[in-house]
């Protein structure tokens, strides 16, 4: 029956949500879960980890998500913003190093303004002609996901968290709307950008109904990018007391999540290495293909803490680049330095 289900989910990309269900909640899958996750990741990307240059910008945000260390309503937060001299020396470093996607992410603070965003980024553009430029600064309209576009940004991550309304209810304060993120998600889509979405595993009142919910609406939105992580609690939070998201079925996630879009870039994120010290490594043979090491300078990385106990907050960056390369080779995997689009999603490839 186990080699009947995985068969299905790797030649069809698909599964009912029952048979979903018996994936998620069973250790049982897992090793030839991991084998075929791994043989299709191959299919399309061989050995090569791609790397992007992570560069926090602002610890700022207006909103006030119960889960998020640096929420609007966390007084205890040392706050700072990157001036645009300090981002572009980030990429300055991270270009020597041979990062060719920089991922600019921040709280939602409207300091940094339209124009002001624009700049910066077509700056950027014309330095690095040869790299990727990532968003991840949230919400927007759609006429600033178009400006920054148009200015020479060509990925956004945006993840939903949880697509369950319900759930979504209990993890964000009144004003934050599901519909709105999920608009947010379809409008980058229509403007060209290659997409990325996710969301928390093992997040506070979660169900394996709400993970088959967000599979689905990954469904919908297929996405170029997926990005999760275990759930960590920060103590400056509603959510301080909350259990941890486990390790096991994080991984579990990311092998279907790879045998549903075989085709993505998925991250073995700074989360798993926080909850188990060979997390990311764990990640990439699981079905990962891309780590995203902190260019950010050592004086503010402390202070972007979405949650406690992060790691890589002292490393320097050729430091991190240096050790990470070591890592993914000791799995038998390789680093690679090229900008690493998506690949063109094609089913018969693996078949």
């Amino acid at each position: 029956m186990s080699d009947l289900l995985l068969q299905k989910l790797f030649e069809k990309s698909d599964l009912a949500d029952d048979e979903f269900t018996q994936l998620i909640e069973s250790d049982f899958f897992d090793e030839q879960l991991r084998q075929l996750a791994d043989k299709a990741r191959r299919s399309y990307y061989g050995t090569d980890v791609y790397i992007r240059g992570l560069i926090e910008i602002s610890n700022y945000c207006r909103n006030d998500c119960f889960y998020c260390g640096i929420r609007r309503n966390n007084y205890h937060v040392e706050r700072y913003r990157l001036t645009r001299n300090d981002i572009l020396n980030c990429c300055e470093t991270g270009y020597k190093l041979g990062y060719r996607t920089f991922v600019l992410q921040g709280g939602e603070d409207k300091f940094y303004n339209d124009d002001m965003i624009c700049e910066i980024v077509s700056t950027i553009r014309k330095l690095y002609a040869d790299c990727a430029i990532t968003l991840s600064l949230g919400e927007k309209s759609y006429q600033s996901y178009k400006a920054f576009f148009d200015s020479g940004a060509n990925r956004y991550l945006l993840r939903h968290e949880t697509a369950d309304t319900e759930h979504y209810v209990k993890l964000h304060p009144s004003e934050m709307k599901i519909d709105n993120r999920k608009k947010c998600l379809f409008d980058l889509k229509q403007i060209g950008y290659q997409v990325g979405s996710g969301f928390i595993v093992g997040s506070p009142y979660q169900t394996t109904q709400n993970l088959i919910a967000d599979l689905r609406f990954l469904q919908q939105l297929q996405p170029a990018m997926i990005g999760i992580g275990p759930f960590i609690a920060h103590h400056q939070t509603p959510f301080q007391n909350f259990k941890n998201g486990e390790l096991k079925l994080t991984l579990r996630l990311i092998s279907i999540l790879r045998l549903l879009f075989p085709y993505a870039l998925i991250p073995a994120t700074t989360a798993l290495g926080t909850i188990d010290p060979l997390g990311r490594e764990l990640g990439i043979l699981a079905g990962a293909n891309v780590i995203m090491p902190n260019l950010s300078p050592v004086t503010v990385r402390k202070k972007y803490e979405l949650y406690d106990n992060k790691i890589c907050t002292g490393e320097e960056a050729a430091e991190c680049r240096h050790c990470l390369n070591r890592r993914i080779t000791s799995i038998g995997y390789n680093i690679v330095t090229h900008i690493g689009n998506v690949k063109e999603c094609k089913q018969q490839l693996i078949k």
